[in-house]
């Protein structure tokens, strides 16, 4: 191919800027000029230079000095899309929105709004709550439902609450906040399953201990259960309650690993391992690999702790291995607690982006199913069940208690009322805010006096506005929330009631085989409490495409 002979304008900067180095150092030189010019133009020549010499980005051999400003410009792309260009009411993943009312609650601020909603009302997927005309007066808000009532410890936890976020993930500063902050306003706080820091030990609010795959707090050396060291951590007074890790809702399945040059001495301490030392969650237990044999383990968990409600956290994968749980409980009389559902919104520190945005399903569908599959087999009443999937407000928690939680948990709310600006830099360890980071010189900005306020305020306020809506629909408790509360637009000219929607099964229809919906007619039948694994039919479809 015949060479061009014009000159490529991309070469223009680098050209000028090796004319420009050699032009004023020629004048520094000669008529001492100074060396400012010449410094400034010879880096620009330098790196002109090294990207036509270089071979690992073509861009930069194509346009030297140039594509620089491309990776500038991408780089904060991010930032400008937040800052400038996004909407108030677009959700990357919260909109400013919703970021901005915990913002002004956790600051005891002015939370109103002028001139009526920026929401498209018409829109399908747009979704309120009818009021009464006859709307209540409540005294307070501070609500309550009551978990492990056949428990020696019953537990009274608020129906909001800091959800799952562990020390190593979080700062210290941004823990002993968080911990603050609950104890102030009588509220529990998940550790996340990176068990029982010095941190959530300080201030001395309410814990809600959660145990996952590895087993830290209460491992052996091995990273196997060790019963003497989960019952010094669980008999704890400040640990109300044990909740079993099977999966989380960002990253479903997955299991994670803190390398070794992360292992501090305080979270080493935290959780049993050795400074230095990687830090392995494996993908499942070790303890069990049944239905059967996980109830057991709950048993033995509750008689460890000194009778307090324990339970478990999942997110809804294969329906038959929930199936699987749900038939362990009625053949072996055995009960969890609690049951916290987590949905596939969930946030998490880092997670492969197929994980975050692919695997896992989300909360709304999730606790439906839980919910149906407790009420259709008689459970419901002997089982608490709590929910967790992108929760900041006060209707959202109405809505997820409409759907059958009796109770909600918060990460990222709570992560913006410690000051998260969502900057989505968690997985760096360089957050803005103090906040995700174990970087000594950043976390130390965070202030925990001002901070826990702010927690306790977020908390206050957010159930300030959910008694308000209690008020306004007639209602006296959250508990007394349905699906014939809320109320959703499927088309501009349609608009259905969650009862309509969804389907809600009566109690005892899954026992007596009417349900009449294909998730239980395809599966219920074939679900087992002695395995894991898929029914018959499933395993044979893996063997082929004939479907």
């Amino acid at each position: 191919m015949e060479r061009t002979k014009t000159f490529p304008l991309r070469y223009t900067v680098y050209v000028l800027s090796v004319v420009g180095f050699l032009a004023s150092l020629a004048l520094s030189v000669f008529y001492g000029a100074g060396y400012l010019f010449p410094v400034v133009f010879g880096l620009f020549a330098a790196l002109g230079t090294y990207d036509l010499l270089q071979r690992r980005h073509t861009v930069s051999r194509m346009y030297p000095i140039t594509a620089h400003f491309r990776y500038m410009l991408e780089s904060i792309g991010p930032e400008i899309r937040q800052y400038f260009i996004q909407s108030d009411t677009e959700e990357r993943p919260f909109s400013r929105e919703q970021r901005s009312i915990v913002y002004q609650r956790a600051k005891n601020v002015l939370d109103k709004r002028p001139f009526g909603s920026l929401l498209h009302m018409y829109e399908e997927g747009f979704e309120w709550m009818n009021h009464s005309l006859a709307p209540t007066r409540l005294t307070d808000s501070d609500f309550r439902v009551v978990i492990g009532r056949r428990c020696e410890k019953p537990y009274s936890a608020s129906v909001f609450n800091i959800s799952a976020m562990s020390f190593g993930s979080l700062s210290a500063n941004a823990i002993l906040s968080l911990n603050a902050g609950a104890k102030m306003g009588g509220f529990y706080h998940d550790t996340g399953e990176g068990s029982i820091s010095r941190y959530h030990r300080q201030p001395g609010g309410d814990l809600v201990w959660e145990i996952g795959s590895g087993y830290f707090g209460c491992r052996d050396k091995n990273g196997a259960f060790n019963e003497d060291m989960f019952r010094k951590n669980a008999t704890l007074d400040q640990v109300k309650m044990i909740e079993l890790k099977l999966s989380q809702g960002a990253k479903p399945g997955h299991g994670g690993i803190l390398p070794g040059a992360k292992v501090t001495r305080e979270i080493a301490e935290a959780r049993g391992v050795s400074v230095g030392e990687d830090c392995v969650s494996p993908a499942s237990h070790s303890a069990f690999s049944t239905p059967l044999e996980m109830l057991e383990f709950i048993d033995r968990l509750r008689e460890l702790s000194g009778g307090k409600p324990v339970g478990f956290k999942l997110a809804i994968g294969h329906p038959w291995e929930w199936f699987g749980i749900v038939k362990a409980m009625l053949e072996s009389g055995r009960r969890p607690d609690f049951i916290v559902v987590d949905g596939g919104e969930g946030g998490t520190g880092a997670a492969p982006l197929e994980f975050i945005n692919r695997l896992g399903m989300p909360m709304t569908e999730a606790l439906l199913l839980v919910h149906n599959t407790l009420v259709g087999t008689n459970l419901r009443e002997d089982i608490a069940v709590g929910a967790a999937g992108k929760i900041t407000s006060a209707f959202n928690i109405a809505r997820t208690l409409a759907l059958g939680a009796d109770w909600c948990n918060a990460a990222r709310g709570y992560m913006f009322a410690l000051g998260c600006i969502q900057s989505l830099s968690c997985h760096t360890g360089k957050c803005p805010s103090g906040v995700a980071t174990q970087d000594p010189r950043r976390s130390s900005k965070l202030d925990v006096q001002d901070k826990s306020v702010r927690v306790y305020n977020y908390h206050k306020n957010t159930l300030d506005a959910l008694q308000n809506l209690l008020e306004a629909s007639g209602l006296r408790h959250p508990s007394e929330l349905g699906p014939e509360h809320i109320v959703r637009r499927e088309s501009r000219a349609e608009v259905h009631s969650y009862m309509e929607i969804f389907p809600f099964l009566e109690p005892g229809a899954l026992l007596d085989g009417e349900t009449g919906l294909t998730i239980f007619d395809k599966y219920w039948e074939t679900a087992r409490a002695d395995t894991f694994e898929p029914p018959e039919f499933i395993r044979q479809l893996r063997d082929t495409k004939l479907r």
